[in-house]
């Protein structure tokens, strides 16, 4: 497992006041599923604990940390089968130990389960205390359904009360994050709504890879393109652990990384190597960047209900009717002039 750190925050090109925060030091672990339970345990474990030796104050896993990823192929049985309980099941357990053996805090990801008569359940992300005790829960709410990503076979979408909960915890000075997952990183709405809430940095849990229907397809560039850039429209830092190996069906590519509000690529991870990444975040950058460019507070609400209505699932990417063009105006009469008044008007007079 290699280290990657970028321990100095960049300068803030937008600051015109001194900053009264100290950065926030956060780490990330970048690894390969390993169907020997005690393996994969002991590289997460690793990569906690060099993070935590690096002055990490919070420790952020990829999704379904514990898991074979489960939907790359239709369930043969039941799905929830495999689910496991909130805070009785092994993924809190190991994220608590860890976090309480190291003195951090850490993030995890996990398919819960949840009782219904469809037998799905929930992708979840949880945050867990230096003490063990649970303080974040945030349940995936877009939920992917192509093939080598058949989730919805897996998993429902949350309906929490609160879909976007921001959680500003003690012991991480004062910064206020959210943690969606994965598929959600790519709609706009979830960093807007987050950055309206007032959070400072999203943690996406992630599990992404090839195309199984389009093998010459890298989406890497795109899915990084498109985090980075609902953080720069948004005011966030963006911190994004992915698995990396071949797991059959899929082959994950890696590229964990952190960003900040102005687009830039604090530190990243290989495609194909287990890694851990330590960097500082100076979270006033939010405040400086959205003062110089201030989306926020010059959005337009009254004119985006269209984006509430439901989707035509029959054709989920149809244009609606094109809004017909106003008929061009009519050319003015001419206005005629006798003989008697030509002269006036020549001369510009009226009568």
């Amino acid at each position: 497992m290699i280290e990657l750190t970028a321990l100095d925050s960049p300068v803030s090109l937008a600051r015109v006041r001194e900053p009264k925060r100290r950065p926030l030091r956060i780490g990330l672990v970048q690894h390969s599923w390993n169907e020997d339970p005690a393996a994969l345990r002991a590289e997460l474990n690793e990569g906690i604990a060099r993070a935590a030796a690096l002055g990490a104050k919070a420790v952020f896993l990829p999704e379904l940390t514990l898991s074979r990823y489960p939907a790359s192929a239709y369930p043969t049985t039941a799905p929830g089968d495999t689910a496991e309980d909130l805070l009785t099941g092994p993924t809190f357990t190991f994220a608590a130990e860890a976090a309480s053996a190291h003195g951090v805090f850490v993030h995890a990801s996990l398919y819960e389960r949840a009782e219904a008569a469809d037998g799905l359940g929930l992708n979840t992300a949880i945050l867990v205390s230096p003490s063990g005790e649970l303080v974040g829960r945030t349940r995936k709410l877009h939920i992917p359904i192509t093939e080598g990503y058949y989730e919805d076979k897996y998993f429902r979408g949350g309906s929490d009360a609160e879909p976007y909960p921001v959680y500003d915890v003690d012991g991480l000075d004062g910064a206020r994050l959210g943690m969606p997952t994965c598929w959600d990183e790519w709609f706009p709405e979830v960093a807007r709504l987050y950055s309206l809430g007032g959070a400072e940095l999203l943690v996406y849990p992630t599990a992404i890879g090839s195309e199984p229907g389009h093998p010459d397809f890298d989406t890497q560039p795109l899915w990084q393109q498109v985090i980075v850039g609902n953080g720069v429209a948004n005011g966030l830092f963006m911190v994004v652990p992915n698995r990396w190996g071949n797991e059959g069906e899929v082959s994950f590519y890696g590229s964990s990384f952190i960003s900040d509000p102005y687009g830039r690529i604090l530190v990243q991870a290989p495609r194909d190597e287990s890694a851990v990444l330590v960097a500082d975040l100076d979270l006033e950058q939010r405040n400086d960047w959205l003062d110089l460019f201030p989306f926020l507070a010059t959005r337009r609400p009254d004119t985006y209900a269209r984006l509430t209505e439901p989707v035509a699932t029959s054709e989920p990417v149809a244009a609606p009717e094109p809004v017909a063009a106003p008929e061009p105006a009519a050319a003015p009469e001419p206005v005629a002039v006798s003989s008697a008044n030509r002269d006036d008007v020549e001369a510009g007079v009226s009568r």
